[in-house]
């Protein structure tokens, strides 16, 4: 990956002192800010390249396009739904989580609370402390053979499933993306939700919030569960439709909660909360000193590895990012970027561009192929006025111009280390080249047909322009060129020598105007690389 320069950070939550430590350690100016509302945060952020919180700071759109320097969000844990993730992509700027750090730390609280349930822990606890002896008011049941339902089986849930298992519970779950094989290799039976629910006595939600998910246990899903199912989530508010928990809780059909997160944090309508078969607590699921020390430490290293191209973990929105820490990749990047440049270049008359085809050709580009057309739009669309395309917002940003993309792959070796071909469609116009990298350089092998004898260095300033082969074309266009006070120093002929063809000058510095060349080319563009 080409190199990010993250020199500030701000932490603007509380967060474990090694956080600031690692960074610090690494050449990282670090501020620690707390409590800021949200105009604070706006005035304070827009000084930082990164920005590491927990859960309270919400890093609205508003904040973000706001940052004009910002490149990171760090969030020191799992979910990410205090950050606008669809914004800070837009921006081009990395959206980072934790993902392991506080995973013990859930998965033991989420067994703490289906215990508690089965044998009314906190209301015995408190029952006590208020001077009485209810034996039979408390009356629990086991765990031993009953069955728990684990909708969603990451991390967390499979840590959930070991544990409970000891207990001699019968586990099963629903999860889109984890393969039933795995989950089965770790004692979890695999179903569709509709076979779930009828057959839980417990159930635990471990899944994102996400539309998909709001509201996944409802009136109809209670309906179809064993009559005093007891539930538990310490995933995120709104996964359990709080209303219609109220509701099972009220009728008997859900039999107790264990809710360690509510749709709003701290909850005003404490219906939930003061219900006596309902177990609640405030947010605690990363609240141990591992769990916090370790994604105070996990954000920090993942920040530093980054941005010293050692790896991306933990990225939520640019996993394009991910197989560019090589130095092959970075010279790929390089090469997509150029000749996308070029390409821009030759087609500035021809606006809008509608369609973009990106062919990798041989094997060792084969997964390459992703980032490859990112590098290539970012250079297409580089020049743009108001535009600043990166690796990680210029699909996005390709798509909402109404821009085309096709990517492919195909095993045929154009050039020894592979090649990339790019087809672009403006304005009625085509236009293609194809390039590859040769001794660690870009290099361009190809314009619109024409096949250059020695390949082109994608470096320096460049004046490509088509004309009619001539013997007199070189002379013609050296003179002009003089005229202007430019100096060639180098030139690119194709291989073919009749027809309208593409040449490239390497020139000290630009034309002023290109029109310049009209008398004797048909067409002309310059780029600097």
């Amino acid at each position: 990956m080409a190199p990010i320069s993250i020199k500030t950070v701000l932490i603007s939550e509380s967060v474990d002192p090694r956080c600031r430590a690692i960074l610090e350690e690494n050449g990282i100016r670090v501020t620690e800010k707390q409590n800021m509302k949200k105009d604070e945060l706006i005035a304070e952020l827009k000084d930082y390249d990164g920005l590491v919180v927990r859960s309270a700071t919400k890093v609205t759109a508003d904040v973000i396009n706001a940052a004009d320097n910002l490149k990171i969000i760090g969030r020191a844990g799992t979910g990410v739904d205090n950050v606008d993730v669809d914004a800070a992509t837009k921006k081009g700027i990395i959206v980072m989580n934790t993902p392991s750090g506080n995973t013990i730390s859930a998965a033991e609280l989420t067994c703490t609370l289906i215990m508690s349930l089965s044998r009314n822990v906190p209301q015995a606890a408190m029952s006590m402390k208020q001077g009485n002896w209810d034996r039979k008011k408390f009356m629990g049941a086991e765990l031993y053979g009953k069955v728990l339902g684990i909708v969603g089986l990451g991390r967390i849930g499979k840590e959930v499933a070991t544990r409970m298992q000891s207990f001699g519970m019968r586990t099963i779950g629903y999860d889109p993306i984890t393969p039933p094989q795995v989950s089965a290799s770790w004692g979890v039976e695999q179903m569709s939700l509709e076979q779930l629910w009828p057959q839980c006595d417990y159930i635990t939600v471990h899944t994102p919030l996400m539309p998909s998910t709001v509201g996944l246990l409802n009136d109809e899903s209670f309906a179809k569960c064993k009559r005093g199912v007891k539930v538990v989530n310490c995933a995120r508010g709104g996964i359990i439709d709080e209303a219609a928990l109220l509701r099972a809780l009220e009728s008997g059909q859900c039999g107790g909660a264990g809710l360690d997160v509510f749709v709003e944090e701290p909850p005003k309508d404490r219906s939930l909360v003061d219900h006596p078969n309902v177990i609640s607590c405030p947010h605690l699921g990363a609240s141990t000193k591992e769990a916090q020390a370790r994604c105070g430490e996990d954000i920090a290293v993942q920040i530093v590895d980054m941005v010293k191209g050692k790896n991306l973990v933990g990225a939520v929105n640019a996993q394009v990012l991910a197989s560019t820490f090589s130095q092959e990749s970075h010279q790929l990047i390089k090469l997509g970027e150029a000749v996308g440049a070029v390409l821009q270049s030759c087609s500035t008359s021809h606006k809008p561009l509608s369609q973009v085809n990106v062919i990798c050709q041989g094997d060792s580009l084969k997964s390459s192929v992703g980032y490859m057309t990112s590098a290539v739009l970012v250079g297409l669309l580089d020049h743009d006025s108001g535009c600043s395309p990166n690796l990680i917002n210029v699909l996005s940003m390709a798509k909402d111009s109404g821009i085309m993309i096709n990517q492919t792959h195909c095993a045929t070796d154009g050039a020894a280390n592979g090649a990339c071909k790019v087809e672009i469609m403006a304005n009625g116009c085509s236009y293609e080249a194809t390039g590859t990298v040769q001794g660690g350089v870009p290099v361009l092998l190809e314009l619109s047909g024409s096949v250059f004898r020695q390949p082109v260095a994608l470096s320096g300033n460049l004046l490509f322009f088509k004309a009619l082969a001539s013997p007199q074309l070189l002379s013609s266009v050296a003179g002009l060129l003089a005229t202007e006070g430019v100096e060639i120093e180098s030139f690119s002929a194709p291989s073919d020598h009749t027809g309208d063809l593409w040449y490239c000058v390497g020139v000290s510095s630009l034309l002023r105007d290109l029109g310049a060349l009209k008398s004797l080319v048909q067409e002309a563009a310059q780029v600097t690389l």
